[in-house]
């Protein structure tokens, strides 16, 4: 039985709670012992709520002597290396909500901590445990064009941090772990509209594979859309994360012939070389009055539905219980922040050029 705990009992760290006790009321082998809140009033509503400890600080949590395995940070960014430094140094095993930290000075301090001490530090790359990304990624033959829209409605939570550490990062993860490649060269534009950091935000990455990605995040959209595409040899994928599904368009060897035939020469050896224009195959799967092109094929792989952050639990708490490396290591979750943070200053850099001043310093 693995006993746990939760830092942090805000908008995400509720969701950590309440899983963590399904899966204790499931018989999943872990019990919910104690929580860190040091706002007096959700402390005691969560105290009420789950009839556990809860204390102000780790600390304090540590010196309780609960006979704890693990915990679960999720306070705000600007505190997860405070935090976990001192759950790490305490013998825990600890999951840290992403992004790892805000700079990497601080991912590196956590990093050499857990490898100190053998702990485990699973960085909260919640996508990753998407049930439609768990099906994409065996399947993943060459990407080579990545195009990635997360957007959502404007809240007040989380914004200690810009939309590029908010929400862009989940898809940053994704991307760097498909590709698969290191970074080439980053350009980056981001505005701030209704919060003093940036809020939308429009990057283009190239690796040096020479695989391209396209991401848009915003926190101020007036619609809520999490999905990536990406195209591969003779193949064009699309992942909705919220649906939990993809679609996988193909050209097929036996239609490709008369498919290729109707299309000018140029383009037909190109698409035979793999090196067509993505977004010219997307249209092309289109053709034909919204039906597919001939020699085209399109197929929806079987997805077992589930609870991403249920799943991601899970997985920590058996690397727990393995000592094996988790799904989403703490390095992995560094080298989504280096490039979370490349991309800030290539952000920075844009603005300068462009005398944007007025909009990052309001009446400049």
């Amino acid at each position: 039985m693995l006993r746990v705990a939760v830092a942090g009992t805000g908008s995400f760290g509720r969701n950590h709670l309440r899983v963590y006790r399904e899966l204790e009321a499931a018989g999943q082998g872990v019990a919910l012992i104690a929580a860190v809140e040091p706002n007096p009033a959700r402390a005691a509503e969560t105290a009420a709520k789950y009839a556990i400890p809860v204390f102000a600080t780790a600390d304090k949590l540590l010196a309780a002597d609960l006979k704890l395995d693990a915990a679960t940070v999720s306070v705000p960014t600007v505190h997860h290396q405070e935090v976990a430094s001192v759950l790490l140094d305490g013998g825990l095993d600890v999951l840290v909500e992403k992004p790892i930290a805000t700079s990497l000075a601080e991912a590196d301090d956590l990093i050499t901590r857990a490898e100190k001490g053998k702990r485990i530090l699973q960085i909260g790359h919640l996508e990753r445990f998407n049930p439609a990304i768990l099906t994409a990624q065996p399947r993943l033959r060459r990407p080579m064009f990545f195009e990635s829209h997360r957007l959502s409605i404007f809240t007040p939570r989380s914004l200690d941090v810009d939309v590029v550490l908010d929400l862009m990062i989940h898809d940053l993860d994704i991307v760097l772990t498909f590709a698969n490649s290191p970074v080439r060269e980053v350009r980056a534009v981001g505005l701030p509209i209704l919060s003093p950091k940036v809020d939308i935000a429009s990057v283009r990455v190239e690796f040096e594979s020479g695989c391209v990605a396209n991401f848009t995040a915003s926190r101020v959209s007036t619609e809520k859309v999490r999905k990536l595409r990406y195209f591969e040899p003779r193949q064009y994928v699309s992942i909705d994360y919220a649906r939990q599904d993809l679609l996988v368009i193909r050209l097929d060897a036996t239609g490709a012939a008369g498919a290729l035939a109707a299309l000018p020469p140029e383009l037909a050896a190109a698409i035979k070389a793999g090196k067509a224009d993505p977004a010219l195959l997307a249209k092309l799967a289109s053709a034909g009055k919204g039906g597919p092109a001939p020699g085209l094929s399109f197929a929806k792989p079987p997805v077992t539905p589930g609870e991403p952050l249920r799943l991601e639990l899970l997985s920590f708490l058996e690397a727990v219980r393995t000592r094996r490396e988790p799904r989403v290591t703490a390095r992995q979750g560094r080298n989504a922040l280096a490039l979370a943070l490349e991309i800030q200053a290539a952000m920075a850099v844009h603005a300068r050029r462009a005398g944007l001043n007025s909009f990052f310093n309001p009446g400049a």
